[in-house]
């Protein structure tokens, strides 16, 4: 079978890409934004140190836009193949499918409108990432929507990620412990999501 056919090794790469390193950048994207909680000067000193690490550029091509842009391109494949039946079958798992598809496509455009604003935009400017530069993106009403959407989506995509990625993985076989992680599933994506707004308030000031 070729590439992008969704065989076994295909699924396997799929789902770990979206835990490592995707998963990790999303962590680190909502820390980052929490600075801002400290006020404008600790947000831009945290930015600026970031910004001094080694052969930063190869890093996020290598090991985050080439993973997700593997993650991306088979996951709106994945989409394209799947058959949404969830008011044929209402039960929780399919409204949790469809969600997980829903917040693929959601998630795929926010990060295509971030990525332009906050990289490409950015480099033909040169105007550098500080708080002042988010700041005047997420103080209009319609911006911030647009990223509180595009958080909470990715936040979901992610947390439910792991439900899926622990099963397709085979670390939660049985019904008890499906259960267990469902929860914890759930109360992640509360924290997460309850942190990520937060920060972005802080940073719309």
């Amino acid at each position: 079978m070729g590439f992008i056919t969704g065989n076994f090794l295909e699924r396997k790469i799929h789902s770990l890409t979206g835990i490592i390193p995707i998963g990790v950048f999303l962590l680190e994207h909502l820390i980052t934004n929490s600075f801002a909680l400290k006020g404008p000067e600790y947000y831009n000193q945290k930015i600026e140190a970031f910004q001094q690490i080694p052969f930063l550029v190869p890093i996020e091509i290598l090991l985050i836009a080439v993973p997700l842009a593997f993650h991306t391109i088979l996951g709106l494949y994945y989409v394209y193949l799947s058959k949404n039946n969830v008011l044929q079958y209402k039960y929780f798992r399919n409204y949790m499918f469809y969600l997980q598809r829903i917040t693929a496509i959601v998630t795929f455009l926010f990060v295509i409108y971030h990525a332009y604003t906050a990289r490409i935009a950015r480099a033909i400017s040169g105007i550098e990432i500080s708080y002042e530069f988010m700041n005047g993106i997420l103080a209009q009403p319609l911006f911030f929507i647009i990223y509180l959407v595009g958080l909470l989506a990715a936040v979901f995509h992610f947390s439910n990620g792991i439900y899926t990625f622990a099963i397709s993985w085979g670390i939660t076989l049985g019904p008890r412990s499906q259960k267990i992680l469902q929860n914890v599933c759930t109360a992640l994506f509360l924290i997460m999501s309850g942190a990520g707004t937060v920060g972005l308030i802080a940073l719309a000031g």
